[in-house]
């Protein structure tokens, strides 16, 4: 399906898309210190587990909600205004808490406020950001720009915990809310004023009303529903989430179980305790995302791209058996790095295959889906998942879910439907483009 490959080439796609993710790497950097911030901020408050449950909650929630009518919006409006306005929104209401806290208004209820609001915003943010990207790149280039933009994504998560933690010694919170809004301005003026993106022609009038927001969602999940691939891709999506979630939650739980408060011994003399072997998986898990999202980015996978989305899930089934076997903690890190590197390899094709196959009309409500759904399953999974952790074995839990991933992957691979939807596209036809705006 075409993406006005030429009108895209006219605007320099090159340029265009680097400063679209560089503006959005930074807005993503101060979110995720406020995120880190709120999150820690309420922990040593309180230590208390329900107070993890509503943080939990406050931040999934309302993305749940929210995402369709974001998908809707993203279909209907000029996507970089729609992220533009869910960013300055976001913006808006830390600026507020910022305020307020530097008046000592230092209440941990403002705090979940704070990040139900935020997550609202992401929740019309993120699909309009998903639908932008193949407006602006080649389709034969969106595998490549899609893990170069899951590196960048991986970096920030890997940077900004411990950017975050170094702030937080010698400033109060406040702070770091007041950085996410100096970042969220730039990259609101990055998005607005430099990046250049066709006005596409729209097929049929926007009707106005209330009920034509649920009618156009209903559209779009008929459109899903009318589609051999689509309905397949979700039905994957959703059982490989529920599966990978032990390996992305019950690590930490299964690292400290296993080696408990032995002394990790470093080069000799250089010793760390279990807070450090803790941060060291997750140091590893970061770094090896980064380093997959460059490598895609630089080799772009199969020709096929969903020969190279279930590759990497077959590689993930396989080292989830890994992290549920190994004893030596050298080893189990070494896992934890690759299980990182091939995660960019299911993920980037996987962007890409939707970006290029859906119809640019209801591409917005297609990945409000999606991210309705990654925000549910894995956290449904841990419904089942958590409570038997306390029966079994954790490692026995990660072997059987590994397996089954890779025999997910392995099935799937040789599914003709999937495999069509992966092709590249040999052809393509303009779209019509009135101006750049």
């Amino acid at each position: 399906m075409s993406k006005g490959v030429s009108m895209i080439n006219k605007l320099n796609w090159k340029r265009n898309i680097a400063l679209f993710l560089f503006g959005q790497g930074l807005t993503l950097f101060g979110s995720m210190l406020v995120h880190y911030a709120i999150m820690w901020h309420i922990t040593l408050q309180t230590q208390s587990g329900v107070m993890m449950t509503l943080i939990t909650v406050a931040g999934a929630l309302p993305m749940f909600f929210i995402s369709p009518f974001g998908g809707v919006w993203a279909d209907r409006y000029n996507k970089k205004h729609v992220i533009n306005i869910a960013d300055s929104a976001i913006a808006a209401i830390t600026l507020v808490m910022a305020v307020l806290f530097s008046f000592d208004y230092e209440f941990n209820w403002l705090l979940l406020v704070c990040l139900a609001t935020r997550a609202l915003g992401q929740g019309v943010q993120m699909p309009a950001v998903s639908a932008l990207i193949p407006e602006l790149v080649p389709e034969e280039h969106l595998t490549r720009v899609n893990g170069i933009s899951g590196g960048l994504q991986s970096l920030i998560m890997f940077g900004s915990p411990m950017a975050g933690a170094a702030l937080l010694a010698f400033a109060p919170i406040q702070t770091l809310m007041y950085i996410d809004v100096v970042t969220a301005a730039i990259g609101i003026s990055i998005l607005f004023f430099l990046v250049k993106v066709p006005v596409l022609a729209r097929e049929k009038e926007i009707k106005p009303g209330a009920k034509q927001y649920f009618v156009e969602i209903k559209e779009g999940l008929r459109y899903i529903a009318g589609d051999s691939f689509l309905k397949r891709f979700l039905v994957l999506g959703a059982v490989f989430s529920i599966m990978l979630a032990p390996a992305s939650i019950m690590t930490p739980l299964q690292v400290a179980r296993n080696y408990g408060d032995d002394i990790w011994t470093l080069f000799g003399n250089f010793a760390l305790g279990a807070e450090q072997r803790l941060a060291a998986i997750e140091v590893a898990f970061f770094a090896g995302m980064s380093l997959g999202g460059l490598l895609i980015g630089a080799w772009g996978g199969f020709r096929n791209k969903c020969r190279s989305m279930m590759a990497g899930i077959i590689l993930q089934g396989v080292f989830v058996v890994c992290l549920g076997t190994v004893g030596n903690f050298w080893i189990y890190s070494s896992c934890m790095l690759l299980t990182g590197i091939v995660i960019p390899m299911s993920n980037a094709p996987m962007m890409a295959t939707l970006q290029s196959y859906t119809d640019p009309a209801y591409m917005g409500r297609v990945f409000s889906v999606l991210m309705m759904m990654s925000s549910l399953m894995m956290p449904l999974g841990m419904v089942f998942w958590g409570p038997l952790g306390d029966i079994i074995d954790i490692g026995w839990i990660l072997v059987g879910t590994g397996i089954f991933i890779f025999l997910l992957g392995a099935v799937f691979i040789f599914d003709k439907t999937i495999l069509k939807a992966g092709e590249p596209k040999e052809t393509t036809q303009s779209i019509n483009s009135k101006s750049s705006v």
